[in-house]
């Protein structure tokens, strides 16, 4: 085998190989370990140096399935609580295939008006199901990182303009530094987004009123007035990572609106807070901020990777992102080329399983999913608060439990010690996934209930592997 062409003979083979490989993995993983044994060897069994002649794909995918099954995290599954990363849905799962067949590249609308349309459509879709403006912006990106980047580039170009200065033109360095304002609460994607955008991490100032990082508003609202209106940058943040907690989105909303501020929301996957009614509370106002953004392989449960920017300025896009080759056709407002609205130039179509979740399972089949996950993380925090050997650190807002393992008799002292070992056993052991953080100044845990899949008995899982574990540690300390 030497060429790919001598495939295609084959192609069906191929192709029937990765559905039986892939049909064996996902029948499986409601009761794999979701770290198997082998997850940091798997991939080294295909080493080797590069092949003067290949074997062809039957030969290449069987091997790699067979790796994959041996080492792959089942962060698909149902008991992955770790760093808040949902599943992929039937419908979702079965459109990045197809997104794979059809390898459509919606850069440009000429290389793909399909993929650029249904982007378009799915956009809607989205702010309807967010209930943002229908006139605002909005594009697919890789992830929540991305989505930062776009809706922070937007208020650099703007903060720019409020001085007279193009900064996509003409750089930042005749202006002083841009000011950042957020609370502890803010998320590393949004710290790297700023740095990514050359304005400095340092510049952010945040403003705490405890050890949670929660806003110190009045402190918030004094360097705002202290610039006397000079403009400035606001990130509010719906969904804090180690007990979910948000920023009083409302009210920086409109100490920021009223201060000249770009008002920036980090949702990442707390914006699907706005999806159930007992929850949608958290983020009232958002309407009124200037961007906003969430991710895709969190809690709409489409495959990696996937983003989610919206912006109030559509103007603003192709003043970052707007480029120009002799080769680059067509563009505008009906017919859009995503990639002078975004920072990649070549795009995965990643609006078809964006589309087809949607579609499948509506407005109604997600409010019923982020209900039926508060419900979850809510009977993990009464378990917890019912153990004798467990200690609850922080209220359950949307859809985390953030606490430790506290066994009694022993001392405070040693408490961060045994439950960082027990973080490292909860990960080896892999019948349930998740692992430490740091929550004043304590060691916690943080698992988050995200994907679809997830039912009762993963979630109670949970709470009997952290009890198991931490009584053999507590007993050989």
């Amino acid at each position: 085998m030497t060429h790919p062409r001598e495939d295609l003979a084959k192609l069906n083979e191929v192709l029937d190989l990765a559905r039986s490989e892939a049909g064996r993995y996902l029948a499986a993983l409601p009761d794999s370990a979701v770290r198997p044994p082998d997850a940091d060897t798997a991939a080294k069994s295909l080493r080797g140096p590069l092949p003067q002649r290949g074997d062809g794909a039957l030969t290449a995918l069987t091997e790699l399935a067979t790796a994959g099954h041996a080492g792959a995290i089942r962060s698909a599954g149902p008991r992955f609580f770790h760093f808040v990363v949902g599943g992929a849905t039937p419908a979702g799962l079965g459109a990045e295939w197809l997104t794979a067949t059809l390898d459509q590249n919606v850069g440009m609308w000429a290389a793909s008006p399909f993929g650029a349309e249904l982007e378009l459509i799915a956009v809607d879709w989205l702010k309807e199901l967010f209930e943002l403006p229908a006139d605002w912006a909005g594009l697919l990106v890789t992830g929540a990182t991305m989505a930062n980047y776009v809706g922070l580039a937007c208020g650099r170009r703007w903060w720019g303009l409020q001085h007279g200065v193009d900064v996509d033109d003409d750089g930042i360095a005749s202006l002083d530094p841009m000011p950042v304002f957020s609370s502890g609460h803010i998320h590393a994607s949004a710290t790297k987004a700023v740095g990514m955008l050359g304005i400095g991490r340092n510049q952010v100032r945040l403003f705490e009123r405890d050890k949670r990082g929660r806003l110190d508003i009045e402190g918030f609202e004094a360097a705002l007035k202290q610039l006397g209106g000079a403009p400035s940058v606001v990130i509010a943040n719906a969904g804090e990572v180690n007990a979910g907690d948000f920023d009083p989105i409302p009210q920086m909303i409109d100490i920021g609106n009223r201060h000249n501020a770009w008002i920036h929301v980090d949702g990442a996957f707390g914006l699907f807070s706005r999806v159930a009614p007992e929850t949608r509370s958290l983020t009232e106002g958002i309407e009124n901020a200037h961007s906003v953004i969430s991710d895709g392989h969190k809690w709409l449960n489409v495959p990696h990777d996937c983003g989610f920017a919206f912006v109030r300025d559509p103007s603003l896009l192709s003043g970052i992102f707007g480029t120009t080759a002799s080769y680059y056709v067509g563009g505008g407002e009906e017919q859009p080329n995503f990639a002078m609205i975004g920072p990649e130039s070549s795009r995965k179509a990643r609006a078809l399983a964006v589309w087809a979740t949607l579609r499948a399972y509506g407005r109604d089949g997600y409010r019923e999913m982020v209900e039926r996950h508060l419900a979850l993380t809510r009977r993990v925090a009464q378990q917890v608060e019912e153990s004798d050997d467990l200690e609850l650190l922080a209220d359950v807002i949307l859809n985390i439990v953030c606490f430790r393992y506290r066994p009694a008799g022993v001392p405070e002292s040693e408490l961060d010690d045994i439950n960082s070992r027990l973080g490292d056993a909860i990960l080896a052991d892999g019948r349930v996934y998740f692992g430490t953080t740091r929550f004043e100044d304590k060691v916690a845990f943080r698992p988050a209930i995200v994907n679809y899949r997830t039912a009762e008995p993963d979630v109670d899982l949970m709470i009997e592997v952290v009890r198991e574990l931490g009584a053999e540690i507590t007993a050989g300390r």
